[in-house]
């Protein structure tokens, strides 16, 4: 059995850094995606995903940011990534998604990057 938690931080200025640990797979990305459902239901839009703590991923865990991605957008914000070990950085570079993604080197690079709000 593979283990995942997540963790969610609010910031300042309406950002919300989840923290991924662990494997990220088929068995845990739903997860993830009720971590994503409750930042969602609690208004943030401006999201940082930290992946200090993570050591794999998959490609259902990849489907999970594909899912909330175009309505985060939608609604005016973003989800950026942030601090990936350079195994997982090699499944999202291969796929395409630095395209389509922002990935920053460190977590507060990443909230830096939203523009301040109104």
């Amino acid at each position: 059995m593979t283990s995942f938690t997540s963790t969610v931080n609010k910031q300042g200025d309406g950002i919300c850094v989840i923290s991924i640990e662990g494997y990220l797979d088929a068995h845990t990305a739903s997860d993830l995606e009720s971590t994503m459902q409750g930042v969602l239901a609690d208004g943030c839009r401006r999201i940082v995903v930290d992946f200090s703590h993570l050591d794999y991923i998959s490609s259902a865990g990849l489907g999970v940011f594909m899912v909330f991605i175009e309505s985060v957008r939608k609604d005016g914000g973003d989800i950026k990534l942030a601090s990936m070990k350079d195994k997982v950085f090699s499944v999202f570079d291969l796929l395409g998604f630095p395209v389509l993604f922002e990935i920053f080197p460190l977590v507060s690079e990443a909230v830096e990057a939203f523009p301040a709000s109104a």
